[in-house]
Order: structure tokens, then sequence, then C-alpha cells
């Protein structure tokens, strides 16, 4: 698995994921909250599945 996320990317996941996960906690205490696990997942691994199957790449490229 290469990365396919850029750095801002990966930061905006993490804190979307996190947010999210706090609803399972603080809130409405849904258990929707537990969809914050994707996000906060692919944001601390720099990859994505859909941005693969799109062809999409965040990362800076390389020269």
């Amino acid at each position: 698995m290469t990365r396919n996320e850029g750095n801002l990317d990966r930061v905006l996941r993490v804190l979307a994921g996190l947010a999210l996960l706090s609803l399972v906690y603080i809130g409405p205490q849904t258990p929707w909250g537990w969809v914050g696990l994707v996000p906060l997942i692919t944001g601390l691994v720099g990859f994505c599945p859909l941005y693969r199957l799109f062809g999409i790449n965040t990362c800076a490229m390389k020269t």
C-alpha cells in the first residue's frame, strides 16, 4: 500500500474521525459515531482505498 493522502488531507481526516467518534461518548451518544473510525484509520495510515479506486492522489509529488 503506497501512500495516496497528503499531509493536510491526513490531518483533516484524523480530526473528522475524532469528532465523529466523540459522538459516541459526548453529545447525542449515538452509535453512528463509530463511522468515525474510517476517516481516523485512513488518516493515520495515509492510504484511502476509494482514492485508489478513483485514481486520486493528494500526496506531494517527489521530483
